[in-house]
């Protein structure tokens, strides 16, 4: 295995490929000056720093790479349960430069996961996520740059009240990225440690947007969504958006609502907030990974949805392996299996992460369909429900949590 450089090196060269490898508003890759790698020579590269300075995780690939074996394929690369970042402190970084860090979201009884960022790690985290969400969130929005920047409304408590959240962190620099002076946290944290929304909060801002024409952003959770359209509902009230609003769910119930599935939700949303279904997309994450995925693209004016058919997709710099549980191995297409992450982003934690989520294998994509029925409830999913008996395939596991099972 070639020398593995530096952390520094290592960025520069992920730069270049995500510079290399993601299309905006149907455009050609961003030109670079830089080479670009493929997927596999990073993947190598940033094991041999990760086995170099995470003392922790190199521990772990001893004992699954008998006699020094090192892997041929990123494939091969040992992958670290969710559950090994609440025991283990899975960080290259020295403690002195561990400057923020971000919990898994879970029951206060549970010890959570913990992924340690640096300045650097966030700037690579951040890089991610704009690179990756633009594409999916606001495709039109080059084009449309001359145009109001939109109202983003984020359903969340603020950055400042839960400074350990990756989704809040997540949901900040998306609103300051689009949108940098007209974003609004509108959730509160409750003495208890729970999330809540008070209605006027975003009643308010809504009315006093002036222009028709300036699109609204609504961002949070399933249940963020569940309490404002009770609230809603409550008031006999429904809005009416303004064209090119759009909708982000993310995140499920963690007990906080009652729990609906997502096709309900959906038309629900779409029904109270005056958005079409088309413009409502999901997004998968987790406080380990530094990558996202979403179910589909905003389709730009004028233009119909890509596909009705939705399938969560990693960034090219990241990769979605399912895999039976029982033999460990690929599942073919449209079979069920737990969903293992390769993220080239998580430069100074582990790249490769086993989850406990079940996944249906969907060409390039993934059907996301919850959390394992033996898997320790977390974040979301402390509310089980059973997966549908038409949905399931021959030997496919029994049970699942809600498919949004993933709030962090």
């Amino acid at each position: 295995m070639q020398h593995p450089g530096s952390f520094t090196d290592y960025a520069e060269r992920l730069y270049a490929f995500m510079e290399a490898s993601v299309l905006v508003d149907g455009a050609t890759p961003a030109s670079t000056t830089r080479p670009s790698p493929s997927f596999e020579e990073l993947a190598t590269q940033l094991f041999s720093l990760q086995i170099a300075h995470n003392p922790s995780y190199a521990t772990f690939c001893r004992g699954r790479l008998k006699g020094g074996q090192v892997p041929e394929t990123w494939r091969q690369i040992p992958a670290m349960p969710t559950a090994g970042f609440k025991e283990l402190e899975l960080s290259c970084l020295p403690t002195a430069q561990r400057t923020h860090v971000f919990h898994s979201s879970g029951t206060t009884q549970d010890r959570p996961s913990r992924h340690f960022h640096s300045t650097e790690s966030l700037q690579i985290y951040e890089r991610s996520l704009l690179a990756w969400s633009q594409p999916h969130l606001a495709p039109d929005s080059r084009a449309r740059a001359t145009e109001p920047r939109p109202l983003i409304l984020n359903l969340t408590p603020t950055a400042e009240a839960v400074p350990q959240s990756s989704l809040v962190h997540m949901l900040k620099v998306l609103a300051w990225h689009f949108a940098p002076e007209s974003e609004h946290f509108l959730g509160q944290v409750d003495p208890q440690g729970g999330w809540s929304l008070n209605v006027e909060s975003f009643l308010t801002p809504v009315q006093r947007n002036a222009s028709p024409t300036r699109p609204v952003w609504v961002l949070g959770t399933a249940f963020n969504f569940v309490h404002l359209l009770d609230n809603l509902e409550a008031l006999r009230t429904r809005v009416d958006l303004p064209p090119g609003s759009r909708v982000m769910e993310t995140g499920g119930y963690k007990g906080r609502s009652r729990r609906l599935e997502k096709e309900a939700l959906h038309t629900w949303i779409s029904e109270k907030l005056g958005v079409s279904r088309d413009h409502i997309l999901c997004e998968y994450g987790m406080s380990e990974l530094s990558s996202q995925a979403y179910d589909s693209v905003i389709p730009c004016p004028g233009t119909k949805a890509a596909s009705s058919s939705r399938r969560f997709r990693f960034p090219p710099w990241a990769r979605a392996l399912i895999l039976s549980p029982e033999t460990g191995l690929e599942v073919g297409d449209g079979e069920i299996g737990l969903i293992r992450i390769v993220d080239l982003a998580n430069a100074f934690s582990v790249m490769a992460v086993q989850t406990e989520d079940l996944g249906r294998r969907r060409g390039d994509g993934f059907e996301l369909l919850g959390r394992a029925e033996q898997a320790e409830p977390r974040g979301c999913s402390l509310q089980s429900t059973e997966l549908a008996q038409s949905s399931q395939s021959p030997g496919s596991p029994p049970q699942a949590d809600h498919p949004n099972s993933n709030l962090r």
